[in-house]
């Protein structure tokens, strides 16, 4: 399966224009040839998992094939998006094509050395939470948050990898609901809130840890490095299910249980105003 994340699935439909099953303006035959290219039945049984449809499709071939698969049929999806605007005189969403563009790299393995240098420097900061007790949430909460702060750090002294990154991802979502309670107005009216069928933003619980991160983050409370790094904890959190560890061979180490630790402590000292 490729290591997309829900934030990266979200800007490649926008840009795909998946919304309503489809994929750009690719018609049942060209989206055969493009993915018959890279040995890819995707008309196929296998990709029929979620759905009949180019985009549904889609969905399945992101999740089951590996990531140097998925960024060769992408990049060349993005050079079409690019050649069809200049064409045709749309207006090329250049912000969204950037983004998306990053993302193939990543797949691709181009820029593993400058994620390695920037997970090195993020983990060289030293963020200092000044008073726990400032965090804008339910006063009766703070106990035990600072209860799994400290159980987190004899896990991590004790080579507990996996408790340290399931507390760490537990701790952040606890936080940012306990925040959005706090503050329901600005979450509700932001962008990236999850909207019902009717576009009225849902209750703060059926909220996934990936629209809280990207809320915080829209509303200023949470800052770029923080966000980006707390949806890396927010995948590796999702290996709590043994099955999905199993499929992605995911081995928890001490690097790994201390980015989640230090990302945890960041988003910490964000919302409390210590940045």
């Amino acid at each position: 399966m490729s290591s997309l994340t829900d934030s990266e699935k979200h800007y490649l439909k926008k840009l795909l224009d998946m919304d309503h099953g489809y994929v750009l303006d690719y018609t049942d035959a060209t989206y055969a040839e493009v993915f018959r290219r890279h040995k890819i039945d995707i008309h196929g049984e296998k990709y029929q998992t979620w759905g009949t449809s180019k985009a549904k499709k889609m969905q399945a071939f992101w999740e089951q094939e590996p990531d140097a698969v998925v960024s060769q049929v992408l990049s060349e999806m993005l050079d079409s998006y690019k050649a069809n605007c200049d064409l045709n005189g749309h207006t090329i969403d250049i912000g969204l094509l950037d983004k998306c563009q990053e993302i193939v790299k990543r797949l691709s393995g181009k820029t593993s050395a400058r994620i390695a240098e920037t997970i090195s420097s993020f983990l060289d900061k030293e963020f200092v939470i000044s008073n726990i007790n400032e965090l804008p949430i339910e006063g009766q909460i703070i106990s035990i948050i600072e209860s799994r702060l400290t159980e987190m750090k004899k896990a991590l002294d004790v080579g507990a990898h996996l408790s340290v990154i399931f507390l760490c991802g537990s701790v952040l979502e606890g936080v940012l609901l306990g925040v959005a309670q706090k503050n329901p107005e600005q979450f509700n009216r932001s962008p990236t809130s999850p909207k019902d069928a009717q576009g009225k933003a849902k209750p703060l619980h059926e909220w996934s840890l990936a629209h809280f991160i990207d809320t915080a983050y829209d509303i200023k409370l949470l800052g770029l490095d923080v966000k980006k790094f707390s949806h890396e904890l927010r995948e590796f959190r999702n290996y709590i299910h043994p099955y999905e560890q199993m499929k992605s061979k995911f081995k928890p180490d001490e690097h790994t249980a201390k980015v989640c630790f230090q990302v945890l402590k960041a988003a910490l000292a964000n919302l409390i105003g210590d940045r």
